[in-house]
Formats: C-alpha cells, sequence, structure tokens
C-alpha cells in the first residue's frame, strides 16, 4: 500500500476542517481517522461544521464531538439549525457559509460527505467542498445507510482494534435519538470498518475508507 504523508507548510501542526450534513454524520464518517490523526499528528485547531439539527440532537452533537476531539485544545464546533433533507433550498445561504469559512481558515485536511451519496444534503456538501476549496486535500467520507450507496473508496486510514471500538462507542453512547433506527448498532459500525480493513490489508484488521480524487506527490 502506498502511505499517504501529510504535509504542514511549516505549520507547527494540522489544521481539519469537518463538515457534515447531520448531527453523526463527521463521526460514522471520519470519526476513527480523527481519534487516530489527534494520536499521531500535532493537531493545532480543528474546525467542525453539522448543518441541519434540532435542539436534542444539538446536545448529542456537541458531547460527541468533544469526545472524538479530546486532546485538540484549539477548536471552533458550530451545529446549524438548517432543516433535514432540505438543504438543497439553502443552497445560496450553505455557499456564502463555506465562502466566509474559506476566508478565515486555510486547512491542510477537509473532510465532507461522497459526491455520489444518495441523500440530497450530503452531495450538497461535497460540490460546495470542492468548489470553494479547490486547493485543499479533500477526502470524502462514507455514510452506510438503506439507500446502499457505498462506493469504491480508494484511500483508507488503519485503526488500530481500540479506536475503532473508541468510535462505535461513542456514537452509540452519544446519539441516544438515534439508536431506534435498525442500521444504528455497533455491528453495523464495525462491520463496515473491518471490510474496509481487509480490502486495506489492515494489519489490525480495520480501516475507514475515503475518496481521495486530486492529490499532488
Amino acid at each position: 500500500m502506498i502511505r499517504l504523508q501529510f504535509e504542514t507548510g511549516g505549520r507547527k501542526g494540522l489544521d481539519i476542517l469537518c463538515l457534515g450534513a447531520h448531527c453523526d454524520d463527521i463521526e460514522i464518517g471520519c470519526g476513527g481517522a480523527l481519534l487516530k490523526l489527534i494520536r499521531e499528528y500535532p493537531v493545532r485547531h480543528v474546525k467542525w461544521v453539522v448543518f441541519t439539527s434540532n435542539e436534542q440532537r444539538k446536545e448529542e452533537a456537541l458531547h460527541s464531538a468533544d469526545e472524538f476531539l479530546q486532546g485538540v485544545e484549539s477548536r471552533d464546533v458550530r451545529v446549524l439549525d438548517y432543516r433535514d433533507a432540505f438543504l438543497p433550498f439553502y443552497a445560496r445561504e450553505i455557499k456564502e457559509y463555506f465562502e466566509a469559512v474559506q476566508k478565515e481558515f486555510t486547512p491542510n485536511l477537509v473532510f465532507t460527505h461522497y459526491r455520489e451519496d444518495r441523500h440530497q444534503d450530503h452531495r450538497l456538501l461535497s460540490e460546495l467542498a470542492w468548489n470553494t476549496f479547490r486547493n485543499h486535500l479533500i477526502l470524502e467520507y462514507e455514510i452506510p445507510k438503506y439507500d446502499g450507496d457505498l462506493g469504491m473508496p480508494n484511500c483508507f486510514v488503519q485503526l488500530t482494534e481500540e479506536q475503532a471500538h473508541r468510535k462505535a462507542e461513542i456514537l452509540l453512547n452519544c446519539f441516544a435519538s438515534q439508536k431506534k433506527k435498525h442500521w444504528f448498532d455497533k455491528e453495523t459500525f464495525l462491520a463496515l470498518l473491518r471490510i474496509r480493513g481487509m480490502e486495506s490489508a489492515s494489519p489490525t484488521r480495520y480501516a475507514e475508507a475515503f475518496h481521495l480524487r486530486k492529490m499532488v506527490l
């Protein structure tokens, strides 16, 4: 496997931007990668933006972000209150929000949704990430769901067994409102990590997978 190394461009650590349509998307999509990066790299700042919520889910999301970002002193966690499943109708406002973020923050790494995701909210954020952060490393994460739209990712972050189980633990502990969903359980989260671990020949058996469309060596 070819390994990707992060360049900090003279900075004293990584600046990471995490974008999620819904309150558990970032955690499901790249929570394990964040746990790994925070452990193995100096992470200078994380900007974490969730676009849809309600009162209960916002509280869950803030709690979850705090759990995943332990060890990161400089963080900016925003949970906005756009309506779930209606983000394309707010595209202009969200695009303006992206541009405001881009003017004040230059991340080394952007996590966002998979461009071919069937959920309209997910696709919109991916599209806006690409046409706003045009000179950045973007990793598109995957969300398992009923639509069956998982693709063929080409970038893998190998996780320790501890990191894989920690990711699942935080999700289940923080998002009580989602436990009624038939797929929101430990088996689903670990199963996908195990499959991606197999595909990347992970010595630890687990990995998260991402779509990496453009990079410069």
